[in-house]
């Protein structure tokens, strides 16, 4: 009686691994980092080679591991149930469910799946073989439950072919950095590094120009004694020319070049042509993102284009530190022009120039205001309010408190903006 006892247990035991191994298998294989399988991949790794061959087609895979995880599972529990009727009779069956249900659970199910999650990348190359093997035997009865399962979901009107991914690759490592940042392994300012490089592709180069009202131009009409003047207080190197009107721009003025012709003509500027030193003006569209710009700029070997609408009238300029600047910060020289644009309060809140961006604000103080409508942060508050406010008014927007503090003609020059209580702390 125990060696028939042991014939039966043993393999019960047996099939209680394998289901372990298929349960482990299954959370390894699909928590697993495809970008590190893809480097590993790479350099040789020829299990982290399986791994990604598996990963490739996910349906065949689960269905793989599904089917041979059932088919242990139920064979256990038969055998199971086998022994216990012949000692226990009737009352048997309930004792099997009963034992194998522990067993299943904790053993084959959760202790697996608890390791696999512990390091799933090392696990996932370690199985692959097994799986692969696994794969590759079950593939003619997965491939048949795969067709079953796919025409029953069509009847119902679900077609799986014409599911596509819910986020874009942009939004996946996104929400990585997000939650990495979250976890703490992530710093804020790498965060809005990663951040920036993945927004290239989303902005356009009207969210980041220097308009033209803010422009520093010179009128072709001045003096060669007054345009030297005037490049020499600039703290720019490459300067619009315009005639007659500002919106007419007929030339960009470098003051590399200038000082070259100046040199040239030993500091006498009364015979210059200042006209022949111009570069011609390149002009680009609204509409152009960010990605697009910067890999015209690299292209061209240019770091300055003016930004006209669609009608061509100047909107403003857009230079390469600005796009470089969405990615890494503000940059700042011995020569830039500080502009106080935003004072942070003991309270929480901050007094913000209206000119302000949206995206710089949410940057420096951690905010979440969307930028959706508007650039600015006044332009915000009156795409909101649809109305130009007077100073005084307050509202309430996303969470956040706008006091309207000064307002210039139409427009809204200083903010006081109160954050929600969670964006005070953090920031």
């Amino acid at each position: 009686m125990d060696t028939d006892l042991l014939f039966f247990v043993l393999p019960i035991l047996a099939l209680l691994v394998l289901s372990a191994c298929f349960s482990g298998s299954e959370t390894a294989l699909t928590a697993t980092s495809r970008a590190r399988m893809l480097r590993l991949s790479q350099e040789g790794n020829r299990h982290a080679i399986m791994v990604g061959d598996l990963i490739k087609t996910r349906e065949r895979l689960i269905g793989a591991i599904l089917l041979g995880n059932n088919l242990v599972n139920i064979l256990a529990s038969a055998l199971a149930t086998s022994v216990m009727v012949t000692a226990f009779n009737e009352a048997g069956v309930i004792y099997a469910t009963i034992l194998m249900t522990a067993l299943v659970l904790v053993f084959a199910e959760v202790l697996p799946k608890t390791y696999a999650l512990s390091d799933p990348d090392r696990m996932s190359m370690r199985v692959a073989p097994f799986i692969r093997v696994v794969v590759i035997a079950f593939a003619p009865v997965v491939s048949a439950v795969q067709w079953i399962v796919r025409r029953t979901l069509k009847a119902f009107g679900f077609d799986i072919d014409q599911i596509g991914d819910v986020l874009s690759p942009q939004d996946e490592i996104r929400s990585a950095i997000d939650l990495h940042h979250s976890e703490g392994s992530v710093v804020k300012r790498d965060k809005d590094m990663l951040g920036g490089v993945l927004d290239l592709h989303d902005l356009n180069v009207d969210e980041v120009i220097v308009h033209r009202k803010n422009m520093m131009m010179i009128d072709a009409g001045l003096s060669n004694r007054e345009i030297i003047d005037k490049v020499l207080q600039s703290p720019f190197t490459r300067i619009p020319i315009w005639e007659e009107t500002p919106e007419n721009i007929i030339g960009i003025l470098h003051a590399k070049d200038l000082l070259r012709a100046l040199r040239a003509h030993q500091g006498d500027d009364d015979d210059l042509d200042i006209r022949g030193l111009l570069l011609t003006p390149w002009f680009v569209p609204e509409t152009t993102t960010l990605r697009e710009q910067l890999k015209s700029f690299l292209q061209k070997r240019k770091h300055f284009a003016l930004v006209v609408d669609e009608y061509g009238a100047l909107m403003g300029l857009v230079t390469l530190e600005d796009i470089i600047e969405e990615i890494v910060g503000e940059i700042e020289d011995e020569h830039d022009v500080a502009v106080e644009g935003v004072r942070p309060q003991p309270d929480g809140s901050a007094y913000v120039d209206g000119s302000v961006t949206i995206r710089d604000l949410n940057r420096g103080l951690d905010w979440a205001l969307p930028d959706d409508e508007a650039n600015t942060i006044a332009g915000l508050v009156i795409h909101e309010a649809q109305t130009i406010p007077l100073p005084g008014q307050i509202f309430s927007y996303y969470g956040y408190r706008f006091e309207i503090m000064k307002r210039h003609r139409n427009q809204l020059t200083g903010l006081r903006i109160t954050p929600p209580k969670d964006k005070q702390a953090a920031s």
